[in-house]
């Protein structure tokens, strides 16, 4: 424990209870003074699956969300499977990525007009994408035109997602980027995931499938929001 505390440049409580984090996410397990790889197991990455929950609603929010950034800008892309059909739709577009997802860095490298930067960190397998200290301090000293982000729930209360470690990196990127820009499928509406992340003032733009129930609707544009739907 000392160890990490010492390598991370945090406090004790801090890594204990993102430690819980990735135990409860199957990543490790936690021992007596630190933790250890959990066994491999086929579930424990499950990228894919969440790729294919409401698979075709995420393409129209993709191709919707595509259509809102404009060239020669630069923009944050989060590590969320929305956000990555997102990605599919820039190939040919003019634009500077910041990603902490190497599958969305994987997909923008066939792309010969977008500039990709990756932002650093430790992989976290189950998502394939960068946290910790080192991808937030890299977010920390950019700048981008927007943030597009996906979520684990949308509430009254705000935007949430499933852990610390992915909250303390999409802290970062909104206070990165100038205009924020969320992607949720009609799902993801009325249920809170494990860790608050922001209110819902600080969204812009709000991208979702025509499944969205008009209660829903309704909350969203009562904060001023700008409702886009595929």
């Amino acid at each position: 424990m000392a160890t990490l505390c010492r390598e991370l440049g945090t406090s004790e409580s801090s890594v204990r209870r993102d430690l819980a984090a990735l135990e409860q996410a199957g990543v490790l397990r936690r021992v007596h003074g630190g933790a250890m790889a959990a066994e491999a197991r086929a579930e424990v990455y499950d990228y894919s699956r969440h790729t294919e929950r409401a698979a075709e609603e995420k393409r129209g929010i993709g191709r919707r969300a595509a259509a809102l950034v404009e060239d020669g800008t630069t923009i944050i892309l989060d590590g969320g499977t929305t956000v990555a059909a997102m990605a599919r739709e820039l190939l040919d577009r003019s634009l500077h990525v910041i990603t902490n997802s190497v599958s969305i860095a994987q997909v923008l490298s066939a792309s010969r007009s977008v500039e990709v930067t990756l932002t650093g960190g430790v992989l976290y397998p189950r998502l394939g994408v960068l946290l910790g200290p080192f991808c937030e301090d890299m977010l920390g000293q950019v700048s981008a035109d927007a943030a597009i982000m996906g979520i684990g729930g949308v509430t009254e209360t705000g935007l949430s997602n499933n852990n610390t470690l992915l909250v303390g990196t999409e802290k970062r990127m909104i206070a990165a980027a100038r205009r924020v820009i969320i992607l949720a499928d009609h799902g993801k509406f009325g249920r809170a995931a494990m860790v608050p992340l922001a209110p819902l003032d600080v969204v812009d733009v709000m991208v979702s499938d025509a499944g969205l129930e008009e209660k829903h609707r309704r909350l969203v544009r009562r904060h001023g929001i700008d409702l886009q739907l595929a």
